[in-house]
C-alpha cells in the first residue's frame, strides 16, 4: 500500500507530512506575532476567518532562522488537537511512498518524537514529521493560553 506525502526541503534535508492531514498549501502571507506563545510558534495567520498558529520547524530542528521569502509556502493541516500551519520554503512536492519503505523512527531515532519515520531516497533521507507530537505538553498549554487571550 502507498501513502502520499507533502515533501519540503530545509537546510539540505528533506521532510514530509502525510497528505491525509493536509488541508491546503498557500503562498506565504503576513504572520502576526502571538504574545505568550511558545518559541516554536512564529505567530498566527488569518485564513478565511480562521486564526491558525504557525509552527517554526526551523526552530524545532535547531536550524538558523531566516527571513520569510515571498515564494515561501505555508502548509495548513489538521492535528489531533487543532488546525496548524508550517512555514516552509518554495519547493513543495507530493510523492507516494510504500509503507514497507518507511522505517519507524523508534528503530532509528527513538529520541526524536517529532519524527515518525525515515525513508531512504536515491538522494538522501526523508524524515516524516509526527505533527501530533510536535508540541510538548508545556508548549501546548502555552499555545492554548496565548490563543485564549
Amino acid at each position: 500500500m502507498k501513502d502520499e506525502f507533502v515533501v519540503f526541503e530545509m537546510e539540505g534535508r528533506k521532510f514530509a507530512v502525510s497528505i491525509a492531514s493536509v488541508e491546503r498549501i498557500i503562498n506565504a502571507i503576513e504572520i502576526l506575532p502571538l504574545p505568550g506563545a511558545p518559541e516554536i510558534v512564529i505567530g498566527i495567520i488569518n485564513v478565511a476567518g480562521r486564526i491558525i498558529p504557525v509552527f517554526n520547524i526551523r526552530n524545532r530542528f535547531n536550524f538558523p532562522d531566516r527571513e520569510i521569502a515571498l515564494d515561501d509556502r505555508i502548509i495548513i493541516f489538521q492535528t489531533k488537537k487543532r488546525t496548524v500551519a508550517l512555514l516552509v520554503g518554495s519547493e513543495v512536492n507530493v510523492i507516494e511512498i510504500s509503507e514497507e519503505d518507511v522505517i519507524k523512527s523508534d528503530n532509528v531515532l527513538p529520541e526524536l518524537i517529532y519524527i515518525s519515520g525515515v525513508v531512504k531516497l536515491k538522494n538522501g533521507l526523508l524524515l516524516i514529521n509526527n505533527m501530533n507530537e510536535f508540541l510538548s505538553l508545556k508548549e501546548e498549554e502555552m499555545l492554548n493560553n496565548a490563543l485564549c487571550h
